[in-house]
């Protein structure tokens, strides 16, 4: 990985790399946070994966997580939303293509071709932090809207790989909103039944591993009803099983100030849970 881009942050520091995917067929820049550390410690690793239209910037900028990731000792990675470049397939729409990957693997032309941002941010990323950087194979993973949508699924399809995972304000049941139904149908074509795979509800019914998940949600988020619908994804949880946690706050909305707020008890969760 090529280091582009460094800063001082929380006596620690903000890096941004750029690096080759053969994954997606692009190159990639991704967010790396490395807390001050003894010489030569290996740090446990959170993964945040943002929301439609972000870079790895907007986390980076706007969250004010590297202090609390200072605090609890652990490193913040934040990848691109989706691959980019010149011959990457986009559309002009702001939640379909470049921007808006929904980390899935995609299986229909044009996307097929570079739009694998599972196998980018389960495998391949991981890999490349985990050979070049000081970081341990202790992972968990959060996201927001797209990437709370992102988190969950990734945590649900490979158990073992993510000792905890929180979604702010996700995309739960993207097969019945509208952000999800459009992103799916291109990226997977016309048939249902293939969108199960990638829906987190649908794959709450198969979960091999019941990893607790934590929602935080604004209750004045504008797209809580017609887009979110977490209601829906803990009924289901409750009704397997499954625990949930959901955390509304009244009054919050989409934002990054929504984040901001609360990114702080996310991060000790996690530290606590990826030292344990």
């Amino acid at each position: 990985m090529d280091l582009i881009e460094e800063h001082r942050a929380a006596e620690g520091t903000q890096r941004v790399y750029r690096h080759r995917s053969e994954v997606l067929d692009c190159e990639m820049k991704v967010a790396v946070f490395l807390p001050p550390a003894p010489e030569g410690a290996r740090l446990p690793v959170i993964y945040w994966l943002s929301g439609l239209t972000c870079t790895e910037q907007n986390f980076i900028t706007k969250a004010g997580a590297q202090r609390y990731a200072a605090e609890h000792g652990v490193v913040l990675v934040a990848p691109d939303t989706s691959p980019r470049g010149e011959g990457v397939a986009d559309d002009p729409a702001y939640d379909l293509g470049q921007g808006a990957g929904f980390y899935l693997n995609a299986t229909e032309a044009p996307w097929a071709a570079h739009y694998r941002m599972h196998d980018y941010v389960v495998h391949e990323l991981p890999a490349l932090i985990e050979a070049e950087l000081p970081v341990s194979d202790r992972r968990s993973i959060m996201g927001h809207s797209m990437g709370g949508h992102g988190a969950i699924v990734l945590a649900l399809r490979n158990p073992g790989r993510y000792r905890a995972v929180s979604a702010f304000s996700p995309i739960v049941t993207p097969s019945q909103v509208p952000w999800g139904r459009k992103a799916f149908t291109a990226y997977l074509g016309a048939d249902e039944a293939a969108w199960a795979e990638w829906d987190a509800l649908a794959l709450l019914a198969g979960a091999a591993e019941r990893l607790p998940i934590v929602i935080e949600q604004g209750g004045g988020d504008e797209f809580l009803g017609p887009q979110l619908r977490p209601e829906d994804f803990v009924a289901e949880a409750e009704r397997l099983g499954h625990p949930v946690a959901l955390h509304l706050r009244p009054g919050y909305d989409h934002s990054y100030y929504f984040i901001a707020s609360f990114i702080g008890a996310e991060i000790a969760r996690h530290a606590m849970v990826l030292k344990g």
